[in-house]
């Protein structure tokens, strides 16, 4: 997979041009570009029809550009499929967390999901974090995501103490895993 930086005004496309099913080329992308922000959208409309609104937790783009942390877009050919970033969070004594960095807006279109990108961004983000010297990441979910769940759980994930925005949302899940 090729990590490419891109400028929040450069279009991000991957370096492969013809459509392949069922292979997902990563790529490294700045937060604020209009790819991400298409996808953003879409992710935002698929909170609202389970939550009836949409994740409201504060993002600054600044959050998913090094050295703060980073974002991935996935794509298959030239379409983007799939998506997300993770952010330096502070750290979680409770799981003896000295470097954690929380998943944010992982995602993939309705219409890619069932071909294993979803486990793929996710080992993904857990590989670029662990190269940058993170100990632990962490996530916050909900209920009505139960794919999510699935995917988590079955990737290692574990109920963790609660943290960040949604600490005191009583249906909030949170999960994490050790990289170290």
């Amino acid at each position: 997979m090729r990590e490419a930086e891109h400028s929040p005004a450069e279009p991000v496309t991957p370096a492969s041009t013809e459509a392949q099913p069922g292979r997902l080329e990563i790529c490294q992308v700045a937060y604020d570009t209009a790819t991400v922000s298409a996808m953003t959208n879409a992710l935002q409309t698929y909170y609202q029809s389970l939550y009836d609104g949409p994740d409201r937790g504060p993002v600054d783009p600044g959050e998913f550009a090094l050295p703060r942390g980073m974002f991935f877009v996935g794509f298959e050919g030239t379409q983007p499929v799939a998506m997300g970033g993770w952010r330096w969070i502070d750290p979680l004594p409770a799981m003896l967390a000295a470097r954690p960095v929380e998943i944010k807006r992982m995602y993939v279109a309705s219409d890619a999901r069932g071909r294993g990108y979803a486990r793929e961004v996710l080992r993904h983000l857990e590989a670029t974090a662990r190269a940058t010297g993170a100990d632990a990441i962490v996530l916050s979910t909900g209920p009505p995501q139960r794919a999510a769940l699935g995917l988590y759980r079955s990737s290692g994930y574990v109920d963790v103490p609660r943290f960040g925005f949604y600490a005191d949302y009583p249906t909030a899940i949170h999960l994490g895993k050790r990289l170290r």
